[in-house]
């Protein structure tokens, strides 16, 4: 399973990497990187492009020895890890198109091993429309393994990227999932389509909102927004706690930040708006299928 797992998310960067490519006509920047302890990965980076602002698509291979304190918070027995991942964040230049972020990773700890991941939305201004279709391309690629997997999915991915200081969630979810063990056949299989689904999932909303007029306000709020990413990355995503406790490389690790962002005081959206709409649904999580 660990070479499945690997060839597995080396495939998928190649295929995300070919799509945004073909979008931007020009190559992401490839950095090979091997990891002290043990293992290694392919880092691949796409920065002021015409619709993509920044892209980081990065893929890793890593084993060795867990330290104390993060073995402490991890499934299994033993010091000795394995774990392989595809990891996606895309911010793009119009604040219309909404960023996203795609993680799917295999982990082996003694006796227990598991697949995560999933894939979210997060835009500026809510379009129901883009969210609608994102989370019903992610729901049948689960439906064809459990009908019952999506609302769990969804569920978990709400209160995962969720910003308890705000009150507020990181965006507009899609699906989560940790620890899938048992019969780690059918978990890869599910996992193979989730992320076979997510070009299919975003690629439609790119291409309906990558030429929408954009004022000073929208950029504004955009930057804005894009500090609760920021946010929610360093204070409580659990891939990058990983990745800096393991040892991973630092400037793979936060290449999921944006390259432009803002904090300005008690910013709120004006009333009637995209933006306070998105809030709301931020606030309150809804059903989208």
């Amino acid at each position: 399973m660990r070479e499945r797992a690997r060839a597995l998310v080396e495939a998928v960067q190649d295929e995300w990497c070919r799509a945004f490519e073909q979008l931007e006509g020009r190559p992401f920047r490839e950095d090979l990187w091997r990891r002290e302890q043990g293992g290694g990965g392919r880092t691949r980076v796409l920065e002021d492009g015409q619709v993509l602002e920044r892209a980081g698509i990065n893929t890793s291979a890593v084993s060795g020895r867990l330290p104390r304190a993060l073995a402490a918070r991890l499934p299994g027995t033993g010091d000795e890890f394995f774990a392989t991942g595809v990891s996606m964040v895309l911010h793009p230049r119009n604040p219309h198109v909404p960023t996203t972020h795609a993680n799917y990773r295999y982990f082996e700890r003694g006796d227990k091993a598991w697949f995560g991941g999933g894939a979210d939305l997060t835009p500026y201004f809510l379009v129901e429309e883009d969210v609608r279709h994102f989370h019903r391309t992610l729901k049948i690629a689960c439906d064809r393994h459990d009908p019952g997997a999506y609302p769990r999915f969804k569920e978990a991915c709400d209160k995962y990227f969720y910003l308890p200081h705000r009150g507020e969630g990181r965006g507009v979810g899609g699906v989560f999932f940790d620890e899938l063990s048992g019969n780690l056949d059918r978990a890869f299989a599910l996992v193979s389509d989730c992320a076979g689904a997510f070009l299919p999932a975003y690629l439609p909303i790119v291409a309906r909102r990558k030429d929408t007029p954009v004022t000073a306000a929208d950029r504004a709020w955009q930057e804005i927004r894009r500090g609760r990413y920021v946010e929610f990355n360093l204070l409580y995503d659990k891939g990058t706690a990983f990745g800096l406790e393991s040892n991973g490389r630092t400037e793979s690790i936060l290449v999921s930040m944006p390259p432009r962002v803002r904090w300005a005081y008690d910013v709120q959206a004006e009333p009637g708006s995209p933006g306070e709409a998105l809030v709301e649904v931020l606030r309150h999580p809804r059903g989208w299928v």
